[in-house]
């Protein structure tokens, strides 16, 4: 299985086509999204390219390949333009023997790690800063923000390419 995760949009235009451009460029099955898509948040300022209509065009061109979570600064509101479901808090996949479990990180997160037994990975976005790290078991990665990184880098993602993991900048 090979995903693209992407983390706070936050309504970059720019920043969603450049990752659905990456996503059919590796051909991925899935496009995984970890919240915060149209909405800037009241935090952070606008992105490069703000445009939530256009950021929800260009992630409904792709519809059937999105998995998605609800971040902090999504509201039911942005259902009615994703045609996509968006309201879950977490979503768990399996690849073979691995446990994916994919959140936005705002209820569940590396310091708050959800109870399940037997997970490989844990992806979360929220304090767009990347990074992939490890305990014991568990690889626990953060693709940052492909939109608004907060940790100096350049916006980014992250590639999951059958146990294979990732941080792609898009710059």
């Amino acid at each position: 299985m090979k995903l693209l995760i992407v983390s706070d949009i936050h309504g970059s235009e720019t920043a969603a086509i450049k990752a659905v451009n990456l996503f059919e460029k590796d051909n991925c099955d899935y496009l995984v999204l970890l919240g915060d898509v149209l909405y800037h948040g009241p935090r952070n300022p606008l992105p490069v390219g703000h445009n939530p209509k256009g950021v929800a065009n260009a992630l409904n061109a792709v519809k059937d390949k999105i998995i998605s979570v609800r971040g902090n600064c999504d509201a039911e509101i942005d259902q009615m333009l994703l045609e996509f479901p968006c309201m879950a808090d977490y979503v768990m996949l399996v690849d073979g023997d691995k446990k994916l479990f994919f959140t936005h990180g705002h209820h569940y997160s590396p310091d708050n790690l959800p109870n399940l037994y037997g997970l490989s990975y844990f992806f979360s976005g929220h304090t767009h800063v990347s990074g992939i790290t490890r305990n014991q078991d568990l690889i626990i990665c953060n693709p940052g923000s492909c939109a608004l990184p907060k940790d100096g880098k350049a916006p980014s993602v992250a590639l999951y390419d059958n146990g294979k993991l990732n941080i792609l900048f898009l710059d």
